[in-house]
């Protein structure tokens, strides 16, 4: 059953090693990796789960933290590998942005271990609103700044990421790399800066 897929989906998500460093390492290439079988394998263990946090069928899990938690990477972090390529991989950002700000009203972030408020804080990084932007770059150095020393490496890498979506939505309003996918047309500027290596997140 899909309501089942709550404590599935988190332990496959991040594991069970409680050292948050080890888990972006050993995490990674699940999480960045923009592999094929990966996007199948999450298709066809969490596809209709994340149809279902779209239809609004699991706003019950915002009860909870972990719960809230599981369905922000339904609905910001599943689709964007099951929908790779297509429109259909940001539909559903708003909501996302909407459970995760909510979720920072009621202070559900700070229940949450480190490595876990990453994703929590992930939506507003995805956004092509500056506001959005900012906030993500607060949360990101709040969160750098929260941690101890010995994972304070791995939390600013993750500050660098917000500041380089902060820029490119304070450079050009939107992110040049959805323009193919969404039937936009890019300016001159934004060619020229899709020609360049990392221009992509």
């Amino acid at each position: 059953m899909v309501e089942d897929t709550k404590n599935e989906l988190l332990q496959f998500w991040f594991g069970d090693d409680p050292d948050d460093a080890a888990v972006a390492k050993g995490q990674a290439e699940l999480w960045w990796g923009h592999r094929q079988e990966t996007d199948e394998l999450l298709q066809e263990r969490f596809g209709a789960a994340a149809s279902a946090a779209a239809a609004g069928v699991l706003d019950h899990w915002t009860g909870s933290p972990r719960g809230r938690l599981a369905l922000i990477l339904l609905l910001d972090q599943i689709p964007r590998a099951i929908h790779r390529g297509t429109p259909a991989a940001f539909d559903q950002d708003p909501k996302a942005r909407d459970i995760a700000q909510r979720g920072l009203d009621s202070g559900a972030d700070r229940l949450l271990r480190p490595i876990e408020r990453l994703f929590f804080y992930l939506p507003f990084e995805h956004s092509e609103d500056l506001v959005d932007q900012n906030r993500s770059v607060e949360l990101f150095r709040e969160l750098v700044a929260s941690v101890d020393s010995a994972h304070r490496e791995t939390f600013a890498g993750f500050v660098d990421y917000a500041l380089r979506h902060q820029n490119v939505i304070s450079r050009f309003g939107r992110f040049p790399h959805r323009n193919l996918i969404l039937g936009r047309e890019s300016t001159p500027e934004e060619q020229a800066f899709l020609e360049q290596p990392g221009s992509a997140f």
